[in-house]
């Protein structure tokens, strides 16, 4: 079982009268991440799954007097795919109130759903963490140096999703059903989308332009709608965990690009398994894109595992000097260009953008050195 780096994060926010909230696409791990906190923890506990239909309608008409029967002599409360349920935030929000002495331990899929139902209800009432594919800190932790490196390629290819970590000789099939199971059955079904062949052809421009800059307006053209209509998608996508947006960075300079943004998918095996291409990196064309959109995937989950606040941006200008990936935290700049290939990695960062901004560390990242930034202890 490898453990999560989150694990400890929310064992440290337990009984302190908060909900606490995991969300993440399907098939993450958020269910096995509850169930490790309830074998470590001596409180009794009650788990509901709202997958099942009689605790969805229960929970979805349930009053004070039938929770506290519920609830009984239970110290934990765990409730998986608490999206399910219409208006589950007022009962979260009963429990809270009326059983102070209990936590509560909730997952969702979809952060359209949950959050909708949730933010008003819990404000000031939860702690919320996003639970990601597995990072190199958590193989690292789990199975030593050597093993994180001869996965390195079967990851860029086949992704970190538990499931294809940890059954290799699977990890075609399986990650082809779980991009099945949720980019399109989920998604189409959270906001009835009538158009599943648009969406279908939308992923896959997303797909071919990762590390690119994108245009709404030119995606529309090739895929045959309007530009409101990729952006309302695209929106779906990044809130069901399938992908998410990267704005360029302008603040200063007049030749800084305004309103670009590149679009990242969460894990390297949905995007491929989008374009229904697992080719080994030798043969392939797309090594950088694919090297960089995991970078900044292991980034991104080390930031928010460690709990460090930052904000994340590419930069580039009409004079197409760029830089691939930024972080802003307290007013400094840390800056990142990923090579794939190490021979390649000198590079000397615009410096335009290192006399006008305040940066405090800029790296290139290949695979020889990219553990150096993710938290790898």
């Amino acid at each position: 079982m490898i453990k999560r780096k989150l694990q400890a994060v929310i064992e440290k926010n337990l009984f302190k009268g908060k909900a606490i909230i995991v969300v993440g696409a399907r098939q993450v791990g958020k269910s096995t991440l509850l169930q490790q906190i309830l074998d470590n923890s001596q409180a009794k506990a009650i788990v509901l799954n709202c997958d099942e239909p009689e605790v969805n309608e229960s929970l979805a008409h349930i009053n004070t007097p039938e929770l506290k029967l519920l609830i009984a002599s239970n110290r934990i409360v765990v409730i998986d795919e608490a999206q399910r349920v219409p208006g589950i935030g007022l009962a979260l929000k009963r429990i809270i109130d009326n059983f102070p002495d209990v936590q509560l331990l909730v997952s969702g899929s979809s952060s359209l759903q949950l959050r909708d139902s949730l933010n008003e209800p819990l404000t000031g009432r939860k702690y919320e963490y996003f639970l990601y594919p597995f990072s190199s800190a958590e193989l690292f932790s789990h199975s030593g140096l050597l093993s994180v490196k001869q996965a390195l390629e079967p990851r860029l290819i086949f992704g970190s999703y538990p499931d294809v970590i940890n059954h290799p000789g699977e990890a075609r099939e399986l990650i082809l059903n779980i991009a099945d199971s949720y980019l399109y059955k989920d998604i189409l079904a959270l906001d009835n989308l009538r158009r599943p062949v648009l969406l279908n052809k939308l992923l896959t421009v997303l797909a071919l332009q990762v590390g690119s800059e994108v245009s709404y307006n030119e995606i529309a053209q090739t895929i045959g709608s309007d530009s409101k209509t990729v952006e309302k998608y695209i929106d779906l996508l990044e809130k069901c965990f399938v992908v998410f947006r990267l704005n360029g960075f302008n603040r200063n300079m007049r030749t800084e690009l305004k309103k670009s943004k590149k679009v990242y998918f969460y894990d390297n095996g949905v995007r491929n398994a989008v374009l229904q291409n697992f080719a080994p990196l030798a043969l392939r064309q797309d090594a950088g894109a694919l090297w960089e959109n995991f970078f900044i995937c292991e980034r991104i989950k080390a930031n928010q595992y460690s709990r460090r606040f930052v904000r994340s941006y590419f930069w580039r200008t009409t004079q197409q000097q760029e830089i691939d990936y930024i972080e802003e935290s307290d007013g400094k700049f840390t800056i990142f260009e990923m090579k794939w290939n190490p021979k390649k990695a000198k590079k000397s960062f615009p410096k335009s953008f290192l006399a006008t901004y305040p940066v405090a560390d800029s790296a290139v990242i290949t695979p020889d050195n990219y553990l150096n930034y993710l938290d790898i202890e």
